[in-house]
C-alpha cells in the first residue's frame, strides 16, 4: 500500500499531460485541494502498528480492526465489542476518519439500481452506482474527482479533473455497498457484492497507484481485503497506454476494459481527445498484449451515438481492426448512450443498434448490447455530480 501523504504525491496528470498533443482538462478547482485524512486502508502495515502503539494498543488490535473493516464492513466504534471500551472511539477516530458522506441517493429499476452522490472531505462530489442482477451484484465506482479526459459526450468530462482520490476514498464506496447488500438494503433481500467496475468518475490509469492499491485490497481475503475475486474486477481506461502496460506487468487477473468509441483515428480524435496522444493502433496493440499476458478477453466499450459512430461502415471497420490480431481476444460492449441533458450527443436508433451488432457477429466478433441501467434517474456517470456543482455555483458556493 502507498502512503498518500508521502513526499512524492501522484498528480493525476496522465503521461503526456504536460507535453505532447494531449493535456488533461483541469477543473478550476484543480490543485487547490488538500489531501484526505489518512485512513486505515491507506496505511502500510507499519503505519497501522505505529498508530496503534501511539494509542497504547498492542499489535494484535490492528488485526481486530482489519477484521471489522474488511470482514464485517464496520467502522462504527460501538460495534467493536471485542475492543477495549475505553479505546473504541479513539481508535475509530485514528483509523477510520469519515472519507465519504452520503448526500443523496436515487433509486431505479424497481429498487435494484441505487445511485449515490457522495461528498468528500473537501466538499468535492463523486458518484457510485450499485446494480443488482439475477446472478450478480455489481458496483460501479469512481477513482477521481471529475475527469481530465475531456470526452465531449461524457457528463464527468464536462467537470474537468479536480484531484485524484485516495485508495481509502475508493474503498469506502466498496465497503458501504457490501454492507448494504449484506443488510438487505437493495431490493431482493440480503446478498453479496460480487463485482466491481472502475467505470465511474475519472480515468483509473490517471490515478494508477491508488487504483492498484484498491484492487489489491478489494481482492485480498479478509482480514487483508474484501475477498472479491480479482477476476470479478474490471479496470477501464480511455486508452492510457503506459497504464495498460503497467497493469499487464502486475499479473493480477482483473479484466481490462478499453473505452474505444470509434474505429478510426479521425473520428476518435474528436470523441476521445486522449487519442491524440495514444492513437487507436497503440491502444489496441497494448490491449491485445494484455490478452496475451493474462488470457482474459478485453472488453471494448463502445458508446453508440446517433449518426456519429453507429453506422454500418463503423461496425465493419471495428470488426476489421479487432480481427487484425487473429484471435478471439476481445468482447465488444456496444452501449446505448445515456445522453446528457441538452447535449447534441444522443442515443442511436434501435434499428442502427441491431445492425451494428449483426455486422460484428457476422464478422465473428463476440458482442453484447450493454444493459442500460438507471434511465429514469441521472443515469449517466457524472450527471448527478454535475447538477450538484451547478446548483452550488448558482448560489455562489464552492462545491
Amino acid at each position: 500500500m502507498v502512503d498518500p501523504h508521502s513526499d512524492t504525491p501522484e498528480t493525476g496528470i496522465t503521461p503526456g499531460g504536460t507535453t505532447g498533443a494531449f493535456r488533461d482538462v483541469l477543473s478550476k478547482d484543480h490543485a487547490r485541494r488538500g489531501k484526505p485524512p489518512l485512513h486505515f486502508a491507506d496505511m502500510t502495515p507499519e503505519q497501522r502498528i505505529e498508530t496503534a502503539q501511539g494509542l497504547g494498543l498492542p499489535r494484535f488490535r490492528v488485526k481486530q480492526l482489519a477484521n471489522h473493516y474488511y470482514g464485517h464492513f464496520d467502522v462504527d466504534a460501538s460495534e467493536f465489542t471485542d475492543f477495549p471500551a475505553a479505546k473504541r472511539d479513539e481508535a475509530a477516530a485514528a483509523f477510520f476518519p469519515e472519507l465519504i458522506h452520503e448526500v443523496t441517493r436515487q433509486v431505479a429499476d424497481n429498487g435494484t439500481t441505487i445511485k449515490t452522490l457522495w461528498r468528500l472531505f473537501d466538499g468535492s462530489h463523486i458518484e457510485s452506482v450499485l446494480m443488482r442482477y439475477p446472478t450478480r451484484t455489481t458496483l460501479c465506482i469512481s477513482s477521481q474527482v471529475g475527469c481530465g479526459m475531456g470526452c465531449p459526450f461524457c457528463a464527468t468530462g464536462k467537470l474537468g479533473l479536480t484531484r485524484n482520490m485516495s485508495a481509502g476514498e475508493i474503498l469506502e464506496q466498496v465497503r458501504v455497498a457490501a454492507r448494504m447488500m449484506r443488510d438487505g438494503e437493495v431490493a431482493g433481500g440480503p446478498g453479496r457484492l460480487s463485482n466491481i467496475v472502475f467505470m465511474g468518475m475519472g480515468e483509473p490509469m490517471g490515478n494508477y497507484r491508488s487504483v492498484l492499491s484498491a484492487v489489491r485490497q478489494i481482492s485480498a481475503m479478509p482480514p487483508e481485503g474484501f475477498g472479491i475475486s480479482a477476476r470479478n474486477i474490471t479496470v477501464s481506461t480511455v486508452g492510457v497506454v503506459p497504464g495498460i502496460k503497467k497493469l499487464t506487468a502486475e499479473g493480477i487477473p482483473v479484466r481490462l476494459a478499453v473505452s474505444l468509441h470509434a474505429p478510426s483515428d479521425e473520428l476518435r480524435d474528436e470523441l476521445v481527445p486522449m487519442n491524440r496522444r495514444f492513437d487507436t493502433t497503440q491502444v489496441l496493440d497494448a490491449a491485445h498484449d494484455y490478452w496475451l499476458a493474462s488470457k482474459r478477453r478485453v472488453s471494448i466499450e463502445y458508446a453508440l451515438m446517433r449518426g456519429i459512430n453507429d453506422q454500418a461502415e463503423h461496425a465493419r471497420l471495428l470488426a476489421k481492426r479487432l480481427n487484425h490480431y487473429g484471435d478471439n481476444w476481445a468482447h465488444v460492449n456496444p452501449i446505448p448512450l445515456n445522453p446528457i441533458e441538452g447535449s447534441r450527443w444522443t442515443a442511436s436508433k434501435p434499428e442502427d443498434e441491431a445492425r451494428f451488432l449483426e455486422i460484428l457477429h457476422d464478422a465473428g466478433i463476440t458482442a453484447t448490447l450493454r444493459d442500460t441501467r438507471g434511465q429514469d434517474i441521472d443515469g449517466a456517470c457524472g450527471q448527478l455530480a454535475a447538477k450538484t456543482k451547478e446548483a452550488f455555483e448558482r448560489r455562489g458556493e464552492s462545491a
